[in-house]
């Protein structure tokens, strides 16, 4: 059995392995690491409509809005592989998180075996970091990476597919709301065309316009045959009353006989056949009513039409930037001297619990 020394050059052997081995470690790591870079922007992603959104408007409309929706929809996309592949079509992901220069401590497949996408988007995950706060909905991006310039690009390539996305959610919603009411307003002209060319076909078949008008027309000139027809009665009782012999009955006779037969004949035109005013007054004020039906409907597809283009410019959202990617000029990790001193610290605490530990079994043999 090997007898571990008690001391190794005058210093416990536990000393040895509690505090130097891990200090001496812990310097040699952070001293081959790379430097961190860290790039920060914000942005907030707004629309036009600027109802409140306070605590009881928040707490009226379902605690959520539009705005927060786009908001929570960008802070998951950055996180996503969809974002990821689209940062990486160049491969700037790859040669950012995996070049030669950067550490073989801090460097994404540091073997060089190639790397698969699901490994590439776990480093890229720890490396991007999205906060959204829900109370001023700005969202903040930190982007860290070996050298200035990748963080600030990748930061900058993040807000520009961020717009990207919001403009296409605009899109999607524009289409849809703007689309269904147009749709309604093409299937309300169609029938009020329709409507529109059964009526003109009714009028040029049956020879009307407008049945209720003619049948006034015409009752006006019965009303005048008759009143025509009483005149010449009149006349012609008067007449074989006092000059029984009078040439002009014979006359008077025959233009009685044929106002009757006018005024039977214009009557006979405004009701009594197939094809008097009243028999087409029923199918024309049908086919009128439809018309005027059809025409309120696009009408009222029209309204619904620029109502859905006010509301799709009111929820319309957008990506403004309140603080553009920021290009570090110093590293922000990592904190070389803080991690020495934080690895001798505590294995100073494993040495001294262990070094207690320790006196205790022996004391406990003798």
């Amino acid at each position: 059995m090997i007898k571990i020394p008690e001391r190794v050059g005058g210093l416990p052997t536990l000393f040895i392995v509690a505090v130097l081995i891990p200090t001496a470690l812990a310097a040699l790591y952070f001293g081959l690491s790379s430097d961190v870079y860290t790039s920060e922007s914000r942005f907030v992603v707004r629309s036009p409509d600027k109802s409140s959104s306070g605590g009881l408007g928040l707490l009226l409309k379902g605690g959520s809005s539009g705005e927060a929706n786009e908001g929570y929809a960008t802070h998951d996309y950055m996180l996503s592989r969809d974002a990821l592949k689209a940062l990486n079509r160049d491969g700037l992901v790859r040669n950012a998180y995996g070049n030669d220069s950067v550490s073989i401590f801090n460097r994404f497949n540091p073997l060089g075996s190639g790397g698969s996408d699901e490994q590439l988007f776990k480093f890229y995950s720890k490396k991007v970091e999205a906060n959204h706060d829900i109370a001023s909905s700005i969202t903040t991006l930190d982007v860290d990476a070996f050298a200035p310039q990748d963080a600030y690009e990748i930061n900058r390539r993040l807000l520009v597919q961020a717009e990207a996305l919001v403009n296409k959610l605009n899109t999607r919603a524009r289409e849809d709301l703007i689309g269904y009411a147009a749709k309604e307003l093409q299937e309300a002209k169609a029938a009020a065309s329709t409507a529109a060319l059964a009526l003109s076909d009714y009028r040029n078949r049956e020879g009307v316009v407008d049945p209720e008008k003619q049948a006034e027309v015409q009752l006006q000139m019965v009303s005048k045959l008759q009143d025509e027809m009483i005149a010449t009665k009149t006349q012609l009782v008067q007449l074989r009353a006092f000059t029984p012999q009078n040439p002009q009955i014979p006359v008077l006779q025959t233009r009685v006989r044929e106002l009757n037969k006018e005024i039977e004949q214009q009557t006979g035109l405004i009701a009594g056949n197939q094809k008097s005013l009243a028999a087409t007054a029923a199918r024309y004020q049908r086919l009128a009513l439809e018309s005027q039906l059809a025409d309120k409907e696009m009408a009222a597809a029209i309204t619904s039409l620029q109502e859905a283009r006010n509301e799709a410019r009111r929820k319309r959202a957008y990506v403004e930037r309140i603080v553009e990617p920021s290009k570090p000029d110093y590293p922000s990790g990592p904190r070389r001297l803080r991690g020495i001193l934080s690895t001798f610290v505590v294995g100073l605490v494993i040495w001294a619990v262990l070094s207690m530990l320790m006196g205790g079994i022996r004391e406990h043999r003798d």
